[in-house]
């Protein structure tokens, strides 16, 4: 039986990801189901779930550390459609990425918005 703080995450995480959250946490049901646990509890049980953000200001947010990661693109993707799941449009996933190159550098604002040119397309065509 699931905890109230798993339900919560599983909750939370459909309501920003879709299916993405869930394939990804599939995907680690042969090599680390217990992380895969941890990924919805903590992050989106216990994080996404607090009331001092709401989630199309959270996702802009995780976009635009992802964009300055510069080295989490499978994530970033995740997240760029987080969040238009959530309200942020493609303007302002574009004009976050775009300042974040004068945080984390040209390098990982392009990277970024290759991400979301890709993900942008691929919307585009499920529509």
């Amino acid at each position: 039986m699931e905890n109230e703080r798993y339900l919560r995450g599983l909750a939370k995480l459909k309501e920003v990801d879709g299916n993405a959250g869930e394939n990804v946490i599939n995907s680690l049901s042969d090599i680390a189901p217990d992380f895969a646990k941890l990924l919805i509890e903590f992050p989106f049980g216990d994080i996404y779930s607090r009331p001092g953000l709401d989630l199309k200001s959270r996702e802009i947010a995780v976009v635009a550390a992802l964009t300055a990661l510069g080295n989490a693109t499978p994530q970033l993707k995740v997240h760029i459609q987080g969040a238009l799941n959530v309200g942020n449009s493609e303007q302002e996933i574009v004009e976050v990425m775009m300042q974040m190159a004068v945080y984390a550098g040209f390098p990982c604002a392009l990277n970024g918005l290759f991400a979301a040119k890709e993900v942008f397309a691929q919307r585009a065509n499920q529509h």
